[in-house]
């Protein structure tokens, strides 16, 4: 716990920033608070940003966390349009890119995760697009509509979710995949089936197990992206989504541990006691799997905003939760609770021709996690399950006459 008057300041003012330094003002810290951002407006949410915003359903205004004036209402000291570019912990000093530093007791790194580009040729032509910010999100909106044409590298959630608001827009679609199946790090080849069959329903065009080997421009300007087979797909626009990269080379300048991200115990701390990490950026213990992960999840983030604010505080740790996360294409809801880490069958219940069905992953009798299309039951039942490690009856989890709670008995 820290002094009630300690100068805790936190860098980086996405959903896990943003979230941290409001709890800090509900759980009672008195000291001074300062919340670093990167970008020019106030946290917001995230993830509307490839769907509602894309397609106009949402702006800066209806996203934002908390409105601009909450924070100096409650003397929080918002600073937009800087970063962190120095830690020096022994001074417990943070250097900003304005020149300026400031000086802390307690430091929350929530510095994120930064999409990753491809160092390919022609990488840098205008309408070579990513998606992290509210700014991209400008940027790609304003080049689709009818009569576009959208490459989309990358068949994960992002890309698909960005192909399904260019086709709502009127937008030609093709989805370029490295890998022989959608989703193929992230998901079973059930669901990898069922989303290519629903947006190919849509007309999104799929080119899978394709090699992208650079982008193609006539006067500066994407034309087409280049694959190894010697083709070159046309486009006005290209999307690219193969994956996210935290941003830790402060922690890691620092001497802090990283691995993958800012290595972190359940309180979200740091190998220096005085400093804390949340979010997209921070490695963290998995109780439930028994490992070290890093999560890129809203759910996670909010989490690790209540293990940094109760530490710190001096609240009684919150309670574990089971990680989860989501994704909108269409009028499919796909909800994700657990991992499946470790897991050694499948378990399907419902049928996918429905668009109403859940995958559950199995490790023996246990649940690891459930993957579920516009099924909210085995969702929520499936969560607490994985939360409890209770055992359950296979033969009862397939059968969807049989209620989840019944499974669950």
């Amino acid at each position: 716990m820290a002094a009630a008057s300690a100068h805790v300041v936190i860098i980086g003012a996405g959903h896990a920033g943003g979230t941290a330094a409001a709890l800090l003002r509900q759980y009672g810290h008195e000291g001074p608070v300062t919340l670093v951002g990167e970008e020019p407006i106030p946290p917001y949410q995230r993830p509307p940003l490839s769907k509602a915003w894309l397609k106009g359903e949402a702006d800066a205004d209806s996203l934002t966390l908390k409105p601009l004036e909450f924070y100096a209402a409650h003397g929080i000291d918002f600073r937009p349009g800087v970063r962190a570019v120095t830690l020096e912990r022994g001074a417990r000093k943070v250097g900003l890119s304005d020149g300026s530093s400031l000086s802390y007791d307690i430091l929350i790194l929530a510095t994120g995760a930064r999409a990753i580009a491809l160092p390919l040729p022609g990488a840098d032509l205008g309408g070579v697009l990513s998606l992290r910010t509210a700014a991209d999100a400008e940027r790609i909106k304003a080049a689709l509509g009818p009569g576009r044409r959208l490459a989309v590298v990358g068949g994960g959630y992002i890309g698909l979710e960005v192909a399904a608001s260019g086709r709502a827009l009127g937008a030609e679609v093709v989805v370029l995949e490295r890998e022989p199946r959608l989703l193929a790090r992230v998901a079973c080849e059930e669901l990898s089936t069922f989303f290519q069959d629903q947006h190919e329903a849509h007309g999104v065009r799929f080119e899978l197990g394709a090699e992208v080997t650079g982008f193609a421009g006539w006067a500066g300007k994407v034309a087409g992206v280049t694959l190894a087979d010697g083709r070159t797909i046309d486009c006005d626009t290209v999307v690219v989504g193969v994956g996210a990269a935290p941003n830790d080379e402060l922690a890691r300048d620092a001497g802090l541990e990283t691995a993958r991200g800012v290595v972190v115990d359940l309180e979200a701390r740091t190998s220096d006691p005085s400093i804390f990490a949340i979010g997209d950026v921070a490695h963290r213990p998995m109780p439930i799997y028994e490992r070290m992960f890093r999560m890129e999840s809203v759910p996670n983030a909010l989490e690790q905003a209540k293990q940094a604010a109760a530490a710190i505080t001096g609240r009684p740790a919150p309670a574990g939760e089971c990680p989860w996360q989501w994704s909108d294409q269409y009028d499919l809801k796909l909800q994700i609770a657990g991992y499946p880490f470790d897991a050694d069958q499948i378990v399907v219940r419902g049928d996918p021709a429905s668009a109403k069905f859940a995958v559950f992953h199995l490790k023996g009798d246990l649940i690891q996690a459930v993957e579920s299309i516009n099924s909210p039951p085995e969702f929520m039942m499936g969560k607490q399950l994985i939360l409890g490690r209770r055992p359950v009856s296979k033969a009862k989890l397939a059968d969807p006459a049989v209620s989840m709670k019944e499974v669950a008995a």
